[in-house]
Parts: C-alpha cells; sequence; structure tokens
C-alpha cells in the first residue's frame, strides 16, 4: 500500500474520531480556522485595492 494513502487514510481516521469523541471542539476549531481564512482572504482584498485604487 502507498505510504501516501495510509497517510490519507490515518488523517481522514484522526478526523473523524475528535469530531465524534469531542464535537463541540471540533465545531470551535473549524470557526477559527475559517476566522483565519476570512482574514487572510480580507487582506488579499485590501493589497489588490490598494494596487488598483
Amino acid at each position: 500500500m502507498n505510504v501516501k494513502k495510509v497517510v490519507t487514510l490515518a488523517v481522514v481516521a484522526l478526523l473523524l474520531f475528535l469530531l465524534i469523541t469531542q464535537p463541540d471542539q471540533s465545531a470551535d476549531a473549524v470557526k477559527t480556522a475559517i476566522g483565519w481564512l476570512r482574514q487572510g482572504a480580507e487582506a488579499i482584498i485590501t493589497f489588490v485595492r490598494s494596487l488598483f485604487g
């Protein structure tokens, strides 16, 4: 079996385990990650606007 497949399956299994056993903490982690992505997108938009504005 390919190492990449094994690692992918292990990560998916870990995520499912955490989601099932700790749903509140998992939701908080997802909210935090989405917040970081939003802030990053806003920063990129601000940068592009300042280039062409």
